[in-house]
């Protein structure tokens, strides 16, 4: 168990250092780091997408679904920002991401924080506040990608 442990721990301290080193060290080719930021979006919207017939009403509120996925959300929330380094353009993403870069990083931001708000409402398990906090959610991607995101 001890070795299990340690193994895992090691495996961490990896990923801490390769989330945090530029996108040029992390990704051999930037087509590498597109296909991982598409792939990180992709299922963002998948966890995402999965609560919208909750909130709507479409679908009883079952806490326990919510709570796991905005567990898996809060994970993939921090994933596609290091994908985005110079050099990693193309894709849908907008030059503008490399011209605004303080902007493309409030607009990060403020995913991550309504994402904590969310997770916040989904232990509170009212359904109105997680109505609202998914709200806020959908309002800080669509901001992003306005800014941010070619149209298809």
């Amino acid at each position: 168990m001890k070795k299990i442990l340690a193994l895992f721990a090691a495996s961490c301290t990896v990923a801490g250092a390769l989330w945090s080193a530029p996108a040029a060290a992390q990704f051999a080719k930037p087509e590498d780091a597109v296909k991982y930021r598409q792939s990180a979006f992709t299922l963002i919207g998948s966890h995402f997408g999965r609560m919208a017939p909750v909130v709507k009403g479409d679908a009883p509120h079952d806490p326990a679904q919510i709570k796991a996925n905005v567990q898996v959300l809060q994970t993939l929330a921090g994933l596609p920002w290091a994908a985005f380094g110079a050099g990693t353009e193309g894709g849908g993403a907008k030059a503008e991401i490399w011209r605004d870069e303080a902007g493309f990083r409030k607009a990060q931001q403020r995913f991550n924080d309504s994402v904590a708000k969310l997770a916040v409402a989904a232990d509170g398990n009212d359904l109105g506040q997680l109505r609202a906090a998914f709200g806020d959610v959908g309002a800080s991607c669509k901001a992003c990608h306005d800014s941010y995101r070619q149209r298809r």
